[in-house]
């Protein structure tokens, strides 16, 4: 729960330190004086998204920082995940925001991201403003209420791979459904493309070979001749460069045995003289085997023809993309030919998917309905305490389809007289009805949620009295069971019922307006709930009045 709260240079807060206590809290004040201020500061704290005008005018950054004992909450598994230290008697949280737009939040000094900061803020505080009662016309957040109820977590995540895995089988099917009916229509035109390609019976690389051996055939003359000059210059009788060679290294042996350094240069003239009768031989049989074969030629270029001609037609650079083209069409066209078989197995596989889903989602439904008599009951028990005593309560279940929340749509109903229809809440209550309604649901949530903080922003919007006595007492009563609730308030009856007391004022300085906040002691206590009773002119009997009240409360 929240133990310390420090604003510094935040709107109109200079600096602000100030405890809280375990219990049940008030903070009152008069319109304006900056109690929205304090419940903006710990909003931005918790992960609200940050503006630079809420920096105090002519600071360059705001602070606000507070500490909260976790102890009795369990909540080491989020620390651990985000790899932060842990202290459970002192969690610190910490956000800053410059001038610049700059925004750094922190926990326990570690710096994290919004998102982290969010999360574990939902887990600290509940503030619950006026504008929450809307959540009353949100059919997930009436749902969430007996989801809390039944505590059917387990449920919910069973639920969820479940609703996941029929999800995935029915698109598999659809997404398979589509494609077979695309290939049908142009089956025709798949067919004799398919026709095409697997008459042709290409062969990858030949390409490249057939464009070779057209080019050596155009060119065959050219390629005799000069491989006749070659074998000449090698093999001619007196000129050639094998008899040259020869001569040479002939020469060199003569004078090896009286010039010595002769002996490697015949050696190498001699392998010389091999190499070149090796390379002779070889051209001579490149002569023999060149010829020209006019059909031969027309037959490899008509190949190519044929090629070049269906690169063209299926947008191919290769004949190895042609192949790759013929390939995809035969799978569309076994498709095709075996799709009804392959979409029968689909379609078994998803509608026993789904019977698996609606089985887990018809469990959940049954806990969610025996948690809804619960809430009713609980409810009604609430909410004729507070002024409503021909209250009707009930929560309506209609069966759909799957959903990503189950097969439940639900809705709060509710009257405030036992002779007046069942309408939804959010549509028949009045404000003050919807306020005690809201209460009462936080209260009933409040015990099965490990929540450490409440803050209720006058909740007590529309009514007065004995009412706002009782739902005082709700308050004091959550309070008391290891939480903490804070509730900002305007009426006197709910201020007294507070075990600590604050009070949030405003001055004129020279630098212009500032807000402060402090805790009440017991005499002051009964000066502002005296003056919330009376007005700035505080009467005997207005102070007399308070006493009882704080006597009361006691």
């Amino acid at each position: 729960m929240l133990k310390q709260l420090y604003i510094k240079d935040f709107t109109l807060i200079d600096e602000l330190n100030i405890p809280f206590r375990p219990g049940f809290s008030v903070i009152t004040g008069e319109t304006g004086a900056g109690k929205s201020i304090i419940l903006g500061a710990l909003q931005l704290l918790l992960g609200q998204r940050a503006d630079t005008k809420q920096i105090k005018l002519g600071r360059k950054k705001c602070i606000i920082e507070a500490h909260f004992d976790l102890s009795n909450y369990g909540m080491q598994d989020f620390f651990d995940a985000n790899e932060i230290d842990y202290d459970p008697s002192d969690c610190i949280l910490r956000r800053e925001v410059s001038i610049t737009g700059k925004s750094r939040a922190f926990i326990n000094d570690t710096p994290v991201s919004l998102t982290t900061l969010r999360e574990l803020g939902d887990r600290l505080i509940d503030i619950h403003s006026q504008h929450q009662n809307l959540l009353l016309q949100k059919e997930d957040f009436q749902l969430n209420v007996v989801d809390i109820i039944a505590k059917d977590t387990k449920l919910i995540d069973d639920y969820h791979k479940k609703y996941k895995a029929w999800t995935a089988s029915k698109k598999a099917y659809t997404d398979f459904e589509e494609a077979c009916r695309k290939s049908k229509e142009n089956e025709e035109f798949l067919r004799f493309q398919f026709s095409e390609l697997d008459k042709a019976k290409l062969i990858e690389g030949e390409e490249q070979d057939l464009e070779q051996r057209s080019q050596t055939m155009s060119h065959t003359e050219e390629i005799k001749t000069a491989l006749f000059n070659a074998s000449s210059s090698l093999s001619a009788d007196e000129t050639g460069a094998m008899t040259l060679a020869r001569n040479a290294a002939e020469s060199m042996h003569d004078i090896e045995e009286v010039y010595p350094d002769a002996k490697p240069l015949a050696e190498r003239l001699d392998a010389a003289n091999i190499e070149l009768k090796d390379i002779s031989q070889e051209i001579d049989n490149h002569l023999e085997n060149v010829d020209f074969d006019p059909q031969e030629l027309e037959t490899i270029n008509s190949r190519l023809d044929l090629i070049y001609s269906l690169e063209q037609k299926f947008h191919a650079s290769s004949s190895a993309e042609l192949i790759a083209d013929r390939d995809k069409i035969k799978h569309q066209l076994d498709n095709i030919d075996g799709g009804d078989e392959q979409l029968q197995a689909l379609k078994e596989a998803c509608d026993k998917a789904y019977t698996v889903c609606l089985d887990a989602a018809r469990q959940l439904s049954s806990v969610r309905k025996k948690a809804a008599k619960k809430v009713e009951e609980e409810m009604k028990q609430r909410l004729v305490p507070l002024g409503i005593p021909k209250v009707q309560f009930a929560i309506d279940f209609k069966e759909t389809d799957c959903t990503p929340s189950g097969i439940d749509k639900i809705q709060f109903l509710f009257s405030a007289n036992s002779s007046t229809a069942l309408q939804p809440v959010a549509q028949v209550a009045s404000g003050g009805e919807v306020a005690r309604v809201m209460l009462s649901l936080k209260a009933m949530i409040s015990k099965a949620v490990k929540l450490p903080t409440i803050i209720f922003d006058e909740i007590d919007t529309g009514v007065s009295g004995r009412v706002a006595e009782k739902m005082a007492q709700i308050m004091r009563e959550m309070g008391d069971s290891n939480r903490q609730v804070i509730s900002i308030t305007h009426l006197p009856q709910i201020a007294a019922m507070g075990t600590t007391h604050y009070k949030v004022s405003k001055e004129e300085t020279a630098e212009g307006t500032v807000s402060h906040m402090r805790m009440l002691t017991p005499e002051e206590r009964v000066t502002e709930i005296a003056q919330m009773l009376s007005g700035s002119d505080i009467s005997q009997a207005a102070i007399e009045n308070a006493r009882t009240l704080l006597d009361n409360a006691k």
